[in-house]
């Protein structure tokens, strides 16, 4: 029988990170040869195990935490020490920090004995520098032996990449079982910290960490509903883990995906990321603007999916390949759908936000390039949609956000066939029109009509060809139209991101938003990704019923910024809950049971955490609360908050428009006062009335 090779686990894996070095332990902090277990440095693992040993025996576990934003502290207990009793009298403390050419580690033994402590404390490596794609494909790598050059060092090193281990004070023992040792001698109620450091010196990796601090703000924020605070400390202090830079070009940052699988550059994630983190600042908006047009593509090329004008989807240092699946993505790979739209959609809102002509202008052929994209490459078949088809038999069969296999399903459960035609990417293709038509007339471009006459075409299409008769609930857009232009009528959440496109109607964002607020898709923690009627939804399948936490916020933004209040109150509650149950570090996806089920979402097995849009989701959902819209080129102001009677008063001090601090403060009853705008904004009021979600008549 042929092995069967699983996706390795990591729900329950704690993790450190300082991009591009991340680790994952267990909850007593061991890192076992085992799983995804090790530390990771720019898509290879240098290190699959450092497991303490005191006398031969590892530490009971006790309790675990975070240390900072790059580290965790890990207590245990070595109780056959110390004095006899109930009570443990002899402690073990690790404290794990990750930074960005390597890993920190201080170990502390503290003895509360009435008589002395004598040990040995060692640690046991391992190093097999698998590549990430083996370690995610479930494969196993051979370790590779260490040497010793110096007292206290090992070291290892193979495809020009070399690691480096140094224990301070400790015996280095070599070979195929390498292990650092420390005598330990306490006398009662004496501690000891001993101390061991991890270097990589990797001259080919394709991203590096930033030299600088983060350059967003770092809000004060009080909240009625401190699950919101705590989120958010704890989400940015991950983003901060999560910056990196090209090599190249150090100044321009941009945020990895996600810790392990996906900790590199991202179209799709990192422009997703910076978009949520605009309230705060519009720098890491145009770091990733630049670093995406810089490798915006220019040729056609069907082996990386490239075209004139298309951005990028991820970059890795190798080939991408996972056996099992038949999937080979080459290094620099384009194979996404709605990265350039999205690209164009980040730079309009930077600009909204504040980002400077100086800025924007050099990004203006760029922009023109993605429209050309838009224009000429997108729809391959002339319907007036957008359309992806994967033409090499080994790259992603879909290309939206929702890219496994099985993602776009009918409501009967059968896959759709390519080349297919999503609903919230015609979407994307409308605001990236119309966004790109307002860029190029405030800049004095040519073209601005095309585009607006673009959307207007793309809007009638969608009408005429999306919209199904989804029975007592009304009519709903589908989630995709297949290769024989037959629409894919699943319930997703894909219908939410058509909110503030302009693709839809009023009277059909109103319909949207109420099917968004059944149980059927709103029943869990969250938005699912599924309805739970249709006949694809699994609550832990990747993309047929799992909540993602990105979804979830992107759409209840658009809920509240629409005025549909208390549709996006229910999901705001729903992803604090699964905040909270998380120890406010939000993974990439989780279960989509009902809220009932345990009372706390079920975890995803193979969830990247932390991971960008996930944490940068926090962002948003402050911003929704504050509900704060700025228009710096047009000098206005939005203010339509969520907080106030149900969500509760809050209080932000350091959003950040057009460069400057500004603060917003909302009541319990709902109003809203904002101190700190530039002196050439204007501030619109009266907030609108909450909007209803009145069912529309079957087409």
């Amino acid at each position: 029988m042929t092995e069967r090779h699983l996706q390795p686990l990591l729900h329950d894996l704690v993790g450190v990170v300082h991009a591009p070095t991340s680790a994952l332990g267990n909850q007593a902090g061991q890192i076992r040869p085992a799983g995804v277990q090790g530390v990771f440095h720019a898509d290879a693992r240098v290190l699959s195990r450092a497991e303490l040993r005191v006398d031969e025996r590892k530490p009971e576990a006790l309790t675990h935490g975070p240390d900072g934003p790059h580290g965790a502290r890990f207590v245990g207990l070595a109780r056959w020490l110390g004095d006899p009793g109930p009570d443990p009298t002899v402690r073990v403390e690790r404290v794990r920090r990750a930074g960005p050419h390597g890993l920190d580690e201080e170990v502390r033994v503290v003895s509360t004995a009435t008589t002395p402590v004598r040990a040995t404390v060692s640690v046991d490596l391992g190093c097999d520098l698998a590549p990430i794609e083996v370690v995610k494909s479930g494969a196993t790598a051979t370790p590779i032996e260490a040497k010793a050059d110096q007292p206290g060092e090992l070291s290892w090193s193979a495809d020009g990449i070399t690691v480096t281990v140094t224990g301070e004070d400790a015996r280095a023992h070599p070979g195929r079982t390498p292990r650092l040792s420390w005598p330990v001698d306490l006398a009662p109620g004496g501690a000891v910290t001993l101390r061991w450091g991890l270097r990589v010196d990797d001259p080919r990796a394709v991203v590096a960490a930033p030299r600088a601090e983060p350059s967003w703000s770092r809000p004060e924020v009080r909240a009625d509903d401190r699950r919101l605070v705590r989120l958010l400390d704890r989400s940015l202090d991950d983003l901060r883990g999560l910056r990196l830079t090209e090599p190249a070009a150090p100044g321009d940052v941009f945020l990895g995906a996600g810790v392990p699988w996906f900790l590199t550059l991202f179209g799709r994630d990192s422009l997703w990321a910076a978009r949520m983190m605009l309230p705060l600042g519009t720098e890491l908006a145009a770091g990733t603007l630049r670093v995406l047009a810089r490798r915006q593509g220019t040729r056609i090329d069907p082996t990386t999916g490239e075209a004139p004008g298309k951005i990028l989807h991820e970059l890795r240092r190798h080939e991408f390949a996972l056996g099992d699946q038949g999937l080979r993505l080459p290094p620099a790979y384009y194979g996404t759908v709605d990265a350039t739209m999205l690209w164009v959609a980040l730079l309009h809102d930077a600009w909204r936000w504040g980002l400077t002509a100086d800025e924007v202008e050099p990004l203006l052929p760029h922009l023109e390039a993605a429209l050309g994209w838009l224009g000429e490459h997108a729809d391959a078949d002339g319907d007036g949609l957008v359309e992806y088809v994967d033409t090499t038999g080994h790259g992603l069969a879909n290309q939206g956000w929702k890219d496994s296999g099985d993602a776009v399903r009918f409501r009967d459960g059968r896959l759709a066939a390519p080349p297919i035609a999503l609903a919230e990417v015609q979407g994307y293709a409308h605001q990236a029109a119309v966004n790109g038509a307002d860029l190029l007339d405030a800049f004095d471009r040519p073209g601005a009509d095309r585009w607006r006459g673009y959307a207007e075409r793309l809007a009638a299409r969608f009408r005429a060809t999306f919209w199904v008769d989804g029975g007592p609930a009304g009519p709903r857009p589908a989630l995709a139209l297949d290769r024989e232009k037959r629409p894919v009528d699943a319930l997703t959440s894909n219908i939410g991101h058509l909110l503030g496109t302009g693709l839809l109607s009023g009277e059909e964002e109103a319909q949207v938003a109420r099917l968004l607020t059944g149980d059927a898709l709103a029943g869990g923690f969250g938005l699912r990704t599924m309805s739970t009627d249709d006949a694809g939804f699994s609550p832990l399948s990747y993309h047929c019923g799992s909540i993602w936490t990105h979804d979830t916020a992107i759409v209840l933004a658009g809920l509240a910024r629409a005025g549909f209040r208390e549709a996006a109150l229910g999901l705001a509650e729903g992803l604090l809950g699964a905040a909270e149950a998380f120890d406010h570090r939000l993974p990439e996806l989780y279960g989509g049971d009902d809220r009932t089920l345990l009372g706390r979402p079920v975890p995803y097995p193979a969830a990247c955490r932390p991971q960008a849009w996930s944490a940068a989701a926090a962002v948003l959902l402050l911003q929704a609360g504050a509900g704060l819209h700025p228009d710096v080129p047009n000098g206005r102001v939005a203010l339509r908050p969520l907080a106030g009677p149900e969500l509760g008063a809050l209080t932000v001090r350091g959003f950040r428009i057009a460069g400057a601090p500004v603060d917003v403060q909302v009541d319990q009853a709902g109003r809203a006062t904002v101190t700190g705008l530039p002196a050439t904004l204007r501030l619109d009021l009266p907030v609108p009335t909450p909007r209803s979600a009145p069912t529309l008549v079957p087409r």
